[in-house]
């Protein structure tokens, strides 16, 4: 295999993919890129044998062929050339020397027989929708997700789809983000399906706020989605998403509405003096006014109060500051909304006159 590359070409196309390169594997194929060259184009692919991604870039094609090479040394490589520099890459048996300008690298390569393709999406629905539509869904709630629990199907988010509605949920069992967009979707019976978060993360990473339409195939092991000039493949979670719906406030008692930012300033300021550990903050709201508290395990102290459109009884409730703040912070719009039904029971939050985004959020003893 040989060909000719612009750097800036191949730079391009090992960013897009280099995020499903694992550091650590018990495959050493894993940490290579495959690179098939014909027609013109190279093709690069990764996996960690849960997740590919393909992507192309236009080369010169002297020695059509295949090759597993060092994907974080080969990035590496075209990092430290220069911008507008032409690489050449030659094959000779198990390795590949690389060249540009006065500057040559040997690498060691593996067979391309031996690289470990994802299964085929079959017997699936496919369904096209709006890029930016499933870039906001994903904004709107990804950061809800578990790491690393023992309950597995928490590590991942819950993708819901209805002729009507597109919804994405996730929770860790401390919080629940929930985000709706209402469009219509071509499937005859609704869909629920739990991406894992390595997924999850590399598709916010991927995806961009064009409303082009883009494809999503969806099976009972996969999930694929048809990006201009990349193929985006993962592996589904096998098991079943918890009933959010009922750790959702239905009727909560009292309501209070603010402005978002300065809360949001107002709790980061707070949460400098919180227990590192637990993050805890405590929320006293009486008419007009939220004060806010937090203690450290050093008895250092911060208190701030803002005012606020409140007019029920008083009340006093503990929450992760970081909870809050990643609720405020993937909302839109100015004012926000948080709802109670007293000092015990989770906070509903919420953008003003915008339903289509919940946040849940636990209560946590101070």
């Amino acid at each position: 295999m040989q060909f000719t590359v612009q750097r800036r070409d191949m730079l391009s196309a090992l960013q897009t993919v280099i995020g499903v390169v694992e550091r650590r594997q018990t495959m050493p194929i894993l940490s290579n890129v495959l690179i098939q060259g014909e027609n013109n184009q190279l093709t690069l692919t990764a996996t960690d044998l849960e997740l590919e991604l393909v992507t192309h870039c236009p080369a010169v094609i002297e020695n059509p062929g295949s090759v597993a090479i060092p994907a974080r040394k080969l990035l590496d490589i075209c990092r430290g050339l220069p911008d507008d520099s032409e690489i050449q890459c030659r094959q000779e048996g198990n390795q590949t020397k690389i060249q540009s300008n006065r500057s040559r690298f040997t690498l060691a390569v593996l067979s391309a027989d031996d690289w470990p393709h994802l299964d085929e999406v079959e017997n699936g629905q496919t369904i096209s929708i709006p890029e930016n539509t499933v870039k906001g869904l994903l904004d709107r709630t990804h950061f809800a997700m578990a790491q690393q629990d023992v309950r597995y199907y928490l590590n991942g988010l819950l993708l819901s789809l209805r002729s009507d509605r597109v919804r994405c949920v996730a929770t860790d069992g401390h919080r629940l983000a929930l985000s709706d967009a209402d469009i219509n979707v071509d499937v005859d019976e609704a869909i629920q399906a739990i991406i894992p978060r390595k997924g999850v993360t590399e598709l916010v990473r991927l995806l961009g706020n064009s409303d082009a339409e883009i494809r999503l195939m969806l099976s009972n092991k996969h999930l694929r989605l048809q990006l201009p000039g990349l193929s985006f493949t993962t592996k589904l979670i096998d098991g079943r998403f918890p009933d959010y719906e009922r750790v959702i406030p239905a009727q909560p008692e009292q309501e209070m509405t603010a402005h978002r930012e300065t809360i949001r300033q107002a709790l980061s300021r707070t949460a400098i003096l919180s227990n590192e550990k637990f993050g805890g903050v405590r929320l006293t709201l009486g008419e007009h006014t939220l004060k806010l508290q937090a203690q450290n395990v050093e008895r250092e102290e911060a208190e701030d109060e803002i005012e606020v459109s409140y007019e029920g009884q008083p009340l006093e409730i503990g929450f992760n500051v970081t909870y809050l703040l990643d609720a405020l912070g993937a909302m839109d719009g100015e004012e926000f909304l948080l709802a109670l039904s007293g000092a015990d029971s989770s906070g509903l939050l919420q953008a003003v006159g915008d339903e289509s985004s919940r946040y849940v959020v636990m209560p946590m003893r101070l």
